[in-house]
Parts: structure tokens; sequence; C-alpha cells
């Protein structure tokens, strides 16, 4: 007696292809999401340029926006290198204040040519870095807590040598090779402005067309992945508080030929702005990253922004609150922005379309081993 023959399995479903409305709603909530300040910041140009067409669409208030912008768009870009990684630095501030009295000290009261220095503060910022990385990395000390802490060290080293006053230049004057580093022009711009350019172009370069960029962003996302395929953590960590303290040490050399007055508390004036920046452009260009790119973008509307307010004869507190709501906005859409960037990375591996199984071959004619008689 024969066996009856074995069913056969069934056949597995085929993932559903999607929908082209599905496809059009995501691409378009990506272009908003990677363009919606752009657009953002021509809607406030034209606002305000049509509010004020006096004052504001003039190429005065281009060249007050790209000049007084300058150090708060390259702090930013300081603050946006450690948040890539996961971290923050709350010392940029601090160290601002520090570095540009220094360069004011060393020029002023130690008589040092001024291109020596302005290296010896930016090496300095370097080092300060360092150590910022090796507290949070290797002391195994929460950044905000590690950086907060260092910072107010600069805070107290900045009051130590300044004596809670002012530096201020003896009748001479600062050399005027030092101070045209920030009033200068060229090609009818400010030339803080091509500094920006420039130290953006360099951060765009090295973090995404280069492998230290990625190993930064898998440090920052997820930092127990990266040890497990080898990627050095710490290292890594460490670099990016380095980078962040150049970046702080070339900002107070910046600070000092703009201000041109050793001012112990005016680091801290630019604290906020900067991370508003940093965190405000991980929405733009690529949401859910913190990305130089989008950081300027993010810079460029707090400026127009700004500066609309300020021709507009708002009072002085509309400032500080601008920048505070303008913070809560910027941490809110970055959170979305990178939470629907994994839900996105999730459904796309759900979605995938799986291999076929193959189906098992027919029973030999009179049935298998197990479905032979006695």
């Amino acid at each position: 007696m024969t066996a009856p023959p074995s069913p056969s399995p069934p056949r597995p479903r085929r993932p559903r292809p999607p929908s082209r409305l599905g496809s059009r709603g995501g691409r378009g909530g990506h272009l908003i999401g990677a363009y919606g300040l752009l657009v953002l910041t021509a809607l406030l140009v034209l606002v305000f340029s049509l509010a004020l067409p006096r004052t504001f669409p003039t190429l005065d208030t281009v060249d007050s926006i790209l000049s007084s912008q300058s150090i708060p768009a390259v702090l930013a870009l300081a603050a946006m290198v450690p948040i890539v990684t996961g971290a923050f630095d709350l010392s940029i501030g601090y160290g601002l204040g520090l570095a540009h009295v220094m360069v004011l000290y060393l020029v002023v009261d130690a008589d040092w040519p001024w291109p020596a220095a302005c290296l010896a503060v930016i090496v300095g910022g370097t080092v300060v870095g360092v150590l910022n990385g090796v507290i949070v990395e290797f002391g195994r000390i929460d950044s905000f807590i590690a950086t907060l802490g260092t910072g107010s060290m600069m805070f107290a080293v900045t009051g130590w040598i300044t004596d809670g006053g002012r530096i201020v230049p003896g009748p001479q004057g600062l050399p005027p090779a030092f101070t045209d580093l920030y009033t200068s022009t060229f090609l009818g711009l400010p030339v803080p402005a091509f500094y920006v350019l420039a130290l953006a172009a360099v951060l765009w370069l090295v973090l995404e067309r280069l492998p230290i960029g990625r190993y930064l962003y898998v440090v920052g996302s997820n930092p127990r992945a990266a040890d497990l395929v080898g990627i050095p953590v710490r290292k890594y960590t460490v670099c990016a508080f380095a980078a962040s303290g150049l970046i702080v040490g070339c900002a107070g050399v910046l600070l000092a030929a703009q201000q041109q007055i050793g001012n112990p508390s005016v680091g801290l004036d630019y604290l906020l702005p900067a991370f508003v920046g940093a965190l405000l452009g991980s929405t733009a260009i690529k949401p859910g990253r913190p990305n130089p790119l989008g950081t300027l973008v993010a810079v460029a509307v707090l400026a127009v922004g700004l500066t609309g307010i300020a021709q507009m004869g708002a009072d002085f507190w509309t400032v500080p609150l601008f920048h505070g709501a303008t913070l809560l906005l910027a941490v809110g859409l970055a959170g979305y922005a990178a939470r629907r960037r994994t839900r996105t990375g999730v459904f796309a591996a759900r979605d995938a379309p799986t291999a076929t199984p193959e189906r098992p071959a027919a029973p030999p004619p009179g049935g298998g081993p197990t479905d032979r008689g006695p």
C-alpha cells in the first residue's frame, strides 16, 4: 500500500510593492525636512523686505549680517563636531572668552608678535579640547558635567589674567595686519564670511567624504556597535573634542580682532546661539544628524530673524527670548528628525523583499523511509 502524497508547502507571500502615493509622500516629507529651513530663510527675507523696504533689502544689511554672524557661525560649527559623536561641549563659550583675552594679553601686555600669539592660542585651544575629550572618555564623566566644569575653570583663568577688568591697547593700538583679519574685505564682502565658508567646506569634506567622518557618525549613533566592529570610540571622541577646541581657538582670534578690547565675560554671549545653530542645523540638509551645511543654514535663519527684529525696533529682551524659543524648537525638531530617520530605516528593512525558499523535493515513489511497512 502506497502512502498518500505529501501536501505541498504553502507558497510564500510576495512582498507588496510600495504604493506611488506612499513613495511620493515620503519623498515630499524628506524634501521638506531637508530644505525647509532654506525655504524659511527665503520667507523671512521676503517678509522683512516687504515690512522694511528702505532698510532691510540693502547691501549694508547683507554686509552687517555676514560680518556680525561670522563668529557665531564658527562657534556653531565648533559645537557641531562633538555633537556628531553624541557629546556636548559646554565649554566653548568660556573657551572663546579665554582665547580672545589671551591673544590680547600676549600682544598688548607680553609684547608678543601677533602671529605667534594667534598660533599659541590656537594650539592652546586644541590642547583644551583634547583634555575635555580625555576627561569625558577616560574619566567616564558625562560630557555636560565635564565640559561645564572645565569651562568654569577657564572662566576663572580668564578672570585671573584680566584681574576682573579689561585689556585695553595703548595709544598706538593693535597692529593693522592683525585687525585686518576681521575688518578687511574680499570681492566686496567681509572676509570673515569666507573663513566660515572655508571651515564649513573642510568639515563637510571630513565628515562626508573621508572614513573618519563615517566613523564619527557611527560613534554618535551607536557607540556599542562601533566598539563591536573595531572602531576606537575613545580615540575618535577625543579627536572630535580636539577639533572643537581648535575651532574655538580660531574663533577667539577673530573675536580679538573684532573687539580689539579684552572683555572677560563676552564669550558667554555666544554659547546659546552656537548650540541653537548646531542643533537646528541637524534638522536641515540631512535631517536627523548634525552636518556643516545644515548648521550654516540654521545660522542664516537666526541671523535674518534677529536682524529683522532689530530693525523693527524690538526691545533688547527679544534676543534671548528668540534664542531660547529657537533652542527648544531645534531640540524638538532634531529629536523628531532622528526618530523619523530611524523609523524609515526600520520600515525599509521590514519591507525589503526576502528570498523565496526553495520547495522541497518530492518524495520518491513508494514513500520515504518512514513510510515503509515492517
